[in-house]
């Protein structure tokens, strides 16, 4: 069973179906494919991917036909090679055809973010950094896209804006200053408190106001060595923005506890995934 918090799997596979169907449902297959025709297929990748999505595929296909069989032959967040086979399937014709583009699409956009996860992951092993997704998600899909970037390896940053409280430069123009801004959030209550700054000289402000993690925003590799020197591990710190590939490796050896990405939902591609069906 493939459950995730917050998210809804039955409203979700329901409403994509009612989008693809309208009101007159697959008038293609309806048309072309005998009502008992009986389908083999075969969903494999023609890129070398980490793969996220698979159980919701699963639940399109199961959507339409109930008895439809069918076999997962990789795991969620497992990398594999170009040509790999990921599920095979056997059941009516019809209502394979029909959950088809729902069931790609959700496994080609989830595997692509796993995919482009993975690379970033892999290019700062034993740095000691912690690779973290962002709020740049698509409206609607942010559970889903962030379940791909985990299954990508990286760990999640804030799901909304309910969880931690983000300092950022308006609200410290609204406040007044980092402190003001700061002592707000601290006198409302608030336990996690992140701090945006984009200056060695708003640090010490910051943390004397009591944040509990600083957001080091677009500082270079020695700027935010600087930075994390000054810190000395009083509360963890996060290198964002304008993060790349070629960059990452750099980012993290300046000794930051985390590195956020707002790239890994919101522009990896999707995965070249395909589904053949043959007549059984």
């Amino acid at each position: 069973m493939f459950e995730l918090d917050g998210f809804d799997r039955d409203a979700f596979i329901q409403a994509v179906l009612a989008e693809d169907l309208g009101s007159a449902g697959d008038i293609t297959s309806a048309a072309v494919i005998p009502e008992d025709a009986v389908f083999t297929g075969v969903m494999d990748t023609r890129d070398a991917i980490c793969v996220a999505g698979l159980p919701l595929a699963e639940a399109f296909f199961r959507a339409l036909d109930p008895d439809v069989e069918i076999e997962t032959l990789v795991a969620e967040g497992e990398q594999v090679a170009a040509g790999t086979e990921l599920m095979r399937l056997k059941g009516k014709g019809r209502a394979m055809l029909t959950a088809e583009r729902s069931a790609l699409n959700t496994v080609q956009h989830l595997s692509g973010i796993a995919t482009m996860t993975r690379a970033y992951v892999d290019r700062i092993a034993e740095t000691g950094a912690t690779l973290l997704d962002t709020r740049k998600t698509l409206p609607g899909l942010r559970v889903l896209e962030k379940y791909a970037t985990r299954m990508g390896g990286a760990t999640n940053h804030r799901m909304g804006l309910w969880d931690a409280a983000m300092i950022k430069d308006n609200h410290v123009a609204v406040a007044g200053s980092v402190e003001a801004a700061v002592a707000r959030a601290v006198a409302a209550g608030i336990e996690r408190i992140i701090v945006e700054v984009d200056r060695i000289d708003q640090i010490e402000p910051a943390l004397g106001a009591g944040a509990t993690h600083l957001l080091l925003d677009n500082m270079d590799p020695a700027m935010l060595a600087r930075a994390v020197a000054l810190v000395a591990g009083r509360v963890p710190t996060e290198a964002s923005g304008g993060v790349r590939l070629e960059t990452i490796r750099a980012i993290a050896e300046s000794g930051v506890t985390y590195i956020s990405v707002g790239r890994l939902t919101q522009s990896a591609p999707a995965a070249d995934i395909g589904l053949d069906f043959f007549a059984a």
